[in-house]
């Protein structure tokens, strides 16, 4: 049996047709939406509601702006990824998958630096338990963040399985395509915080 055919053989269909990984992945995906939809409006509704502490004047827009950048930049190696792994090119695919996952501990190490700023501000500190203001925004952001960090473990993980033999041409590429989708979910989930919280 062919690699191709093996593939074919080991997808596994759904009664609407699609593969069953692709559309869990999806309803995972819709539920996560909805999730931090809720989130999002809780942090819009106390956006202004700092009761006299620190508020949205405290946020580091220059250093945001950097590590969003490199976060989006990330989707695009992610997409660089799948195609050199789907074309047959294992080196260049180990390659930016790598590089996607070293850009969202970048993005991930903006945040512990933002965080601790605020944290250890002397004049006015922002923690949790400071306002509405900040319980909100820590909730929002500190979620996102733990999912980055579990989407560069996945990223990790399935570059460590690039080693042992698979994504091999013609072969299944789901392990790919799977992280690739969750990635390109928190890209556009932190395009939605940074505009709504950072920019406006």
């Amino acid at each position: 049996m062919s690699a191709e055919a093996h593939a074919h053989h080991e997808e596994h269909h759904s009664s609407t047709g699609l593969d069953n990984r692709k559309l869990g992945m999806w309803a995972f995906l819709g539920s996560e939406t909805m999730f931090f939809g809720s989130l999002l409006l809780v942090m819009l509704i106390n956006k202004h509601n700092t009761l006299g502490g620190p508020g949205q004047e405290i946020l580091d827009l220059a250093l945001t702006s950097v590590t969003t950048f490199v976060l989006l930049t990330s989707s695009l190696s992610m997409v660089l990824s799948l195609a050199a792994f789907r074309n047959g090119n294992l080196r260049w695919g180990r390659i930016w998958l790598g590089l996607v996952a070293v850009m969202g501990l970048v993005f991930l190490g903006g945040q512990v630096y933002e965080f601790t700023e605020f944290v250890t501000h002397h004049d006015h500190p922002l923690t949790p338990s400071t306002n509405l203001f900040g319980a909100s925004f820590f909730a929002l952001v500190g979620f996102h963040g733990a999912h980055v960090a579990i989407g560069v473990l996945w990223l990790g993980t399935a570059l460590v399985y690039s080693f042992r033999g698979r994504f091999q041409p013609g072969g299944d590429m789901w392990g790919i395509e799977l992280v690739g989708l969750y990635w390109h979910f928190v890209d556009l989930v932190w395009v939605a915080i940074f505009t709504l919280i950072y920019l406006i």
